[in-house]
């Protein structure tokens, strides 16, 4: 890992001082004197019940009849135990366990001892962790908020069938635990956490009668977090575009309830929806899946189809569209059906660099449905002990130099605890831009630093996408800032091209190429300026765990400056 920078230091001080003094304003907001401007901590009723957007899976019931809990990809034996007293396996299960959002599950079996079962959990809940406790993870303002918005979505659930003392059990910890979130909010970590602390608030203040004069406050505060999180082109602040899927699925039902309670919708959010949409049709490709760059993993199909779905119908894209580019820092052109997806941005700000990968300048290569060219992607949270290969610049289609990633992972135990991973940082200076050629081909050219300090040379990479989208020429260089460089030693580079899962490659009967088939398309690729080899690749995204793939290597040595050119075309 890399040691910390003077700047970073200041940085993450900067952070440690600012969640100090928020955790001390949450708390002083939080006393029985103040906290009654929060509204009162029992619900007399709910106006609406908010739809649930996130796949249901009936089969949940069944598993819990056999003693199973399989919670965020993990399956834990319970037996007749209760799963609040067995050892968690994981974080991401123990979190999953606490935030409720299994109620969705429990309802859609349409089982009367599955809504029994369903209000026995949240009883058990109250009366081991109803009281608040900071610093546990049932009470972590985040979970506080996945837990009310699961309530509140699920409340028939839980209240319909309850007897007189449940009902008011119940609806008097969802009352307590919104006046505790009215306050804590504050010291939900920066990025999605707080996003989804706020956008509870205001789900709650449309959804339960007696908190209209919440509303406004709430809601501006809600926009507030939205503003600084979704940049202008539908991007996460994080460059995460997984976390689009949940914010979406987490705020368009916040629309469905202005439309109900009869209030205006607010622009802001429909400004931020429609933009975060188009995000996530730039970043899926053919295969339906989106992008795998900064933390994107195991498929999300149906949650993606499900947001894309509230989308306005803009008809099919045109065959040869302009490049698509943002400040997110990523590209898409695309020619005839072909699609070449590339990341072209700096790191996210530190403490959104949690998932983020270093794959600058790395691309993932489609042919219509067909995904040919892709990342290794994030491994689930079963995979944790894959995390750090995967975040690696060698599993990313990019030029690895001296062995070493183009980003570096951050030295800090307080960053580490509060992300549950290492931020990354770097390259901090890319640079890139698109234009067509006089042939129509589209073409990307762009650069970082990521191998600057450690060895005195920026890489470029130029793609181009010809115009019958049967043919991507690019060309990698490595070159100092200004004038020549002659290093002391020879330092290795490996450019990397992993295939997709079940895509072949063989040699071509010509030294220097190989033959790609990936279904029905055979392409060849051929290299100058480096060794060509086929060696073993993972996937780490893949839903049933990382796979064994393959991909295409170049490989050589640099004395300071050199150029590998590289071709794929299709030949079926």
């Amino acid at each position: 890992m890399a040691q910390l920078s003077f700047s970073e230091k200041l940085r993450i001080t900067a952070i440690t001082v600012e969640r100090r003094r928020r955790a001390l304003l949450s708390r002083a907001l939080g006393l029985p004197g103040v906290r009654l401007r929060y509204g009162a901590r029992r619900i007399d009723q709910l106006l609406i019940v908010p739809p649930d957007l996130r796949q249901s899976d009936p089969s949940f019931w069944y598993e819990i009849q056999h003693g199973h809990f399989g919670l965020a990809g993990t399956v834990v034996v319970v037996d007749d135990a209760s799963p609040f007293d067995v050892p968690p396996p994981n974080r991401p299960w123990v979190r999953s366990l606490h935030g409720f959002s299994w109620l969705r599950h429990l309802a859609a079996a349409g089982d009367a001892e599955a809504g029994d079962t369903a209000r026995q959990l949240a009883l058990e809940w109250i009366m081991r962790y109803g009281v608040e406790h900071h610093g546990t993870v049932a009470w972590n303002p985040d979970i506080v908020a996945r837990r009310i918005i699961s309530w509140i979505t699920q409340s028939s659930i839980l209240l319909e069938g309850a007897d007189e003392r449940g009902y008011d059990t119940i609806t008097r910890s969802l009352g307590a635990q919104l006046v505790y979130l009215s306050s804590a909010w504050r010291e939900a970590p920066a990025g999605y956490p707080r996003l989804l602390a706020t956008t509870a608030l205001l789900l709650a203040d449309l959804s339960i009668s007696g908190r209209d004069s919440r509303i406004d406050a709430d809601l501006q505060l809600f926009n507030s977090t939205l503003s600084r999180q979704i940049l202008s082109d539908g991007g996460h602040v994080s460059r995460n575009a997984r976390l689009l899927v949940d914010v979406l699925l987490d705020v368009l039902p916040l629309k469905e309830c202005f439309r109900a309670r009869g209030r205006p919708q607010p622009q802001d959010l429909a400004k931020a929806i429609a933009a975060m949409i188009d995000m996530l049709r730039a970043q899926r490709l053919g295969d339906g899946l989106l992008a795998r760059f900064n933390g994107v993993g195991v498929a999300q199909q149906s949650s993606l189809a499900t947001v894309l779905a509230y989308g306005d119908f803009v008809g099919p894209p045109p065959e040869n569209p302009p490049a698509w580019t943002g400040p997110s820092g990523y590209v898409r052109i695309a020619r005839n059906g072909t699609v070449v997806f590339a990341d072209c941005g700096a790191a996210p700000p530190l403490e959104m660099a949690g998932e983020a990968q270093a794959g600058c300048l790395s691309f993932e290569l489609c042919s219509g449905d067909t995904l040919i060219v892709s990342n290794g992607g994030m491994p689930g949270a079963t995979h944790a002990d894959w995390i750090a290969a995967a975040r690696s610049t060698a599993s990313h289609n990019a030029l690895v130099l001296g062995e070493t990633s183009s980003s570096r992972l951050v030295a800090s135990a307080s960053l580490e605890s509060l992300l549950g991973q290492a931020p990354i940082r770097g390259p901090d200076d890319v640079r890139s831009a698109t234009r067509e050629g006089a042939d129509g081909s589209a073409i990307v050219e762009a650069s970082h630093n990521g191998y600057l300090a450690a060895h005195g040379v920026l890489h470029h990479r130029r793609i181009a996408l010809e115009a019958d989208g049967r043919r991507v020429v690019g060309i990698d260089r490595l070159k100092p800032r200004s004038g020549t460089l002659r290093l002391k030693r020879d330092v290795p580079f490996s450019i990397h091209f992993h295939l997709h899962p079940g895509v072949e490659c063989r040699l071509a009967d010509k030294v220097g190429a190989v033959i790609i088939e990936a279904g029905d398309q055979r392409w060849r690729m051929a290299a100058e300026g480096a060794r060509l080899g086929i060696e073993e690749s993972i996937h780490f995204a893949a839903t049933a765990g990382p796979l064994v793939a393959l991909q295409v290597v170049l490989r050589g040595a640099t004395f300071g400056e050199t150029e590998v050119r590289w071709a794929l075309t299709r030949i079926d």
